[in-house]
């Protein structure tokens, strides 16, 4: 009896050990700029564990770009393709991000897919910010890759030697102040709108940090390893490189974090895990994910005593976003959470997943967090009823 039982085991262990598909990618790329590789990279070691520049793939003769590997027999796979970075990113006809491709392994699978355009190359000309910008290179910190930090500061910094500013920290810098080196051409216009809501005497003046992402974008921005080492990094150590060199205001209550998608999962996180440092966050169609939920719910009983900005569009995957968005506010409305008081949800059905999104909105967290004067947009937002459209 017992040999046939170990005999069940090796045969169980042997078919689980079997239970994989071969998953062929057969790839069109359309208008691929000179020089172009194709690359993929997704959710699974074998796809790079996205990493946008681990696994190129192979151009036949035929001009099809390829690659065949083998994965676990049930899994989901999540990818999308590059020409080797972020920046590089395959886009929509429409010059839109597309959400991830999504594939579930039932066995040996083919999969063809065409890419009909690639990001047009950045212009390399001089970089297109209003007011000033300091450049700190290669920030490192533990358990995370380097990456720059781009310092905007206000209009009066260099005149007033004596004053000291509230400050905003940002995620994917490359993408709020300059086009240039914004992946798709269009920023956040962050430099623009904080000049003109100074001007108008609407906006206290502010230091905005914005830190660039890496290729470790998906993990440092998740609920992983590299996730917790990221967020302490932020809270931790470039908190306290910006305190000792600018005149800033360091306490809490002039500290906010703000970013849209995944960078907005991680600003909710930031002040979720480090209210002593932050005491607003904004999360501009925030990709909430289960373990977002989780955590939050961890804390349901003894909530920080935080403020949130939360919007969201209503196309393409700021429509499947919307999801768990809907699974946040009432469980933070349950914690206490008040619309137009330490919260302000807006949704704007119209709007798209991308920069110039992102741009039109983001005056509202700017005003919300740091504004100067009376603020009835706020008063005036309707309650939160399941994400219905807003129009402040």
């Amino acid at each position: 009896m017992r040999k046939t039982w170990i005999a069940l085991l090796l045969i169980s262990a042997l078919s689980a050990g079997a239970a994989e598909s071969w998953v062929s990618f057969v790839i069109t790329a359309n208008d691929l700029p000179e020089n172009g590789w194709v690359h993929i990279t997704g959710n699974h070691e074998k796809l790079g564990s996205w990493n946008p520049s681990a696994v190129p793939l192979q151009k036949r003769a035929d001009g099809f770009w390829v690659l065949k590997v083998p994965v676990e027999t049930g899994s989901t796979l999540e990818y999308k393709f590059t020409l080797g970075s972020w920046d590089t990113e395959a886009l929509a006809a429409d010059g839109s991000v597309p959400p991830n491709h999504v594939l579930r392994v039932g066995g040996d699978t083919t999969v063809r897919e065409v890419v009909t355009r690639w990001p047009t190359p950045r212009d390399p000309a001089a970089p297109k910010y209003t007011g000033t910008v300091e450049y700190h290179a290669g920030m490192a910190g533990e358990g995370i890759l380097p990456r720059d930090v781009l310092v905007w500061l206000p209009p009066s910094y260099a005149t007033d030697p004596e004053r000291r500013y509230p400050v905003l920290y940002m995620h994917d810098g490359q993408q709020v102040f300059d086009p240039a080196t914004s992946t798709h051409g269009a920023d956040w216009g962050v430099d623009e709108t904080a000049t003109r809501l100074i001007a108008e005497g609407r906006l206290q003046e502010i230091i905005v940090v914005a830190a660039t992402c890496t290729s470790n974008r998906f993990p440092e921005y998740s609920e992983t390893e590299a996730g917790s080492a990221f967020r302490r990094f932020l809270a931790r150590d470039l908190k306290a490189f910006i305190d000792a060199k600018y005149r800033t205001m360091p306490d809490r209550a002039h500290t906010a974090v703000m970013g849209s998608s995944m960078g907005g999962r991680v600003s909710f996180l930031l002040a979720w895990e480090y209210p002593d440092v932050y005491s607003m966050a904004g999360c501009l169609s925030p990709s909430f994910s289960d373990e977002t939920l989780a955590l939050a719910r961890a804390k349901q009983e003894d909530p920080p005593a935080v403020r949130f900005y939360m919007d969201n569009g209503g196309i393409g995957l700021e429509e499947r976003l919307q999801t768990g968005i809907d699974q946040m506010l009432p469980l933070l409305q349950d914690m206490g959470f008040e619309q137009g008081d330490n919260l302000v949800w807006f949704r704007d059905i119209a709007a798209e997943h991308n920069e110039a999104a992102w741009a039109k909105r983001v005056w509202m967290p700017l005003l919300y967090f740091f504004g100067q004067g009376p603020q009835d947009w706020i008063r005036e937002l309707p309650p939160i009823t399941g994400g219905e459209p807003s129009a402040p």
